[in-house]
């Protein structure tokens, strides 16, 4: 049903690839000027950098904030490169459910009465 992606294209880069390698030398900017700049501490950002840490949500709004992307931009990069990464390490050992069965096995809900005194338009 889904076919193996990392097979046919090649791994997305890490966001803090694109950082180290594309945009910290254009801002003729130090690593600790940077972070103090996002309002991170520098262990932070040099895990980023060095790919140890994955970009989450606090971290993806200060660099669109700064950078002018938006943070979507650099959550978008995060995801591309987990998923790659998914991709390459294989499925996990999780069967997949049947829908019929648990569809037909389920009871009919009941409807809730309707209270007095209550008008549904406002």
């Amino acid at each position: 049903m889904y076919r193996n992606l990392s097979e046919y294209q090649p791994e997305p880069p890490h966001p803090g690839e694109i950082l180290r390698e594309d945009i910290l030398p254009c801002l003729q900017m130090s690593r600790v000027e940077l972070a103090r700049h996002l309002g991170v501490s520098p262990r932070l950002l040099a895990d980023l950098l060095a790919e140890r840490r994955s970009v989450d949500r606090a971290m993806a709004q200060r660099l669109g904030q700064a950078f002018g992307h938006g943070a979507r931009y650099w959550l978008g990069l995060q995801v591309q490169h987990d998923l790659w990464h998914s991709d390459y390490d294989g499925p996990l050992a999780v069967q997949p459910l049947t829908w019929g069965k648990a569809l037909a096995n389920r009871t009919p809900r009941r409807k809730a009465p309707a209270r007095a005194g209550r008008s549904l338009a406002a």
